[in-house]
């Protein structure tokens, strides 16, 4: 009699067990139904409303949209395309009224302004209209700051029809691949502002101007090139400075270049972290410096 009734109760266990199984499947396909209906209603409603991310009155980006993490390790392993070499960077991608395909560069005209780690293109987007003949690219490694920027000269292009055409950003390590991009001597201008101080001691190798890192740029800055840099932060500017007036390929622009370089007065006011410090009543602390030859520097 026991075994009968255990093998009774094992076989309506096994039958619940069966049902539960089933209605556990009907369940879950409903449920991934259900989450569906939230992603149609969405498509729908993008079809009839506008992007969020974009600005009703201006056409541009939202900046609450693309909030990154004030900087990123230079050092990690990111994961984006890289040119083989600076014969291999696509202009009809960056400038395409310009170039409107990848075969019709014929060399004559390249990049010439790179500003490193250029944050939410500020001074690219003054720059432009300041040298609007002149080809810039800004190179920064967080993506939703890059696809922001990409975004706002979009937006720029489509206001301003003719105009910002000059300008573009790539999303990159700057202090691994500036050579994939830059041939010898091609740039005249490059732009380190704000860059992350790196506090501590044992991080100053991740900081973008270093001795061994001024020997790349020495090398994609054409002679008479100027390095441009300012901060905030009283240390790091003392450093900049330091590896700057300590490298054999740099010296100091005078203070009569200084005032006669309309690009000066943009290292504080056009960039939005410039503008925060402003706000706030900071000081900052700039490093400007012409690339030069060895002979140069041996004469003087």
């Amino acid at each position: 009699m026991k075994l009968k009734r255990s093998l009774k109760q094992n076989k309506a266990k096994q039958t619940r067990l069966k049902h539960s199984a089933a209605l556990h499947e009907e369940t879950k396909d409903f449920c991934v139904l259900a989450s569906l209906i939230p992603s149609l209603q969405r498509g729908i409603m993008l079809q009839n409303k506008a992007n969020p991310t974009i600005s009703k009155s201006t056409g541009l980006p939202r900046k609450r949209f693309y909030r990154a993490r004030a900087h990123s390790n230079p050092l990690s392993d990111s994961h984006f395309p890289v040119p083989l070499s600076p014969s291999h960077v696509d202009y009809s991608l960056h400038y395409p009224q310009l170039f409107p395909s990848s075969d019709c560069s014929d060399g004559s005209k390249k990049i010439e302004f790179a500003d490193i780690g250029c944050g939410f293109g500020g001074l690219l987007i003054s720059l432009s209209t300041l040298f609007p003949e002149t080809l810039m690219i800004g190179m920064e490694l967080r993506d939703k700051v890059t696809e922001y920027v990409k975004e706002r000269i979009l937006g720029l292009r489509l206001a301003n029809p003719g105009q910002f055409q000059n300008v573009s950003v790539v999303r990159t390590n700057s202090m691994k691949y500036i050579p994939n991009y830059f041939e010898i001597g091609q740039l005249s201008k490059m732009f380190f502002l704000f860059p992350d101080p790196h506090f501590k001691e044992k991080n100053h190798r991740r900081r973008v101007i270093s001795p061994h890192l001024l020997d790349e740029y020495a090398y994609v800055l054409k002679v008479g090139g100027i390095i441009y840099t300012i901060t905030d932060v009283e240390e790091l500017g003392e450093w900049m400075k330091s590896c700057l007036q300590n490298h054999p390929m740099f010296e100091p622009l005078s203070e009569m270049e200084l005032d006669g370089d309309p690009v000066v007065k943009l290292l504080s006011t056009a960039t939005e972290e410039g503008k925060k410090v402003a706000r706030n009543g900071g000081q900052t602390f700039q490093a400007v410096y012409r690339r030069i030859t060895l002979a140069s520097q041996e004469n003087s």
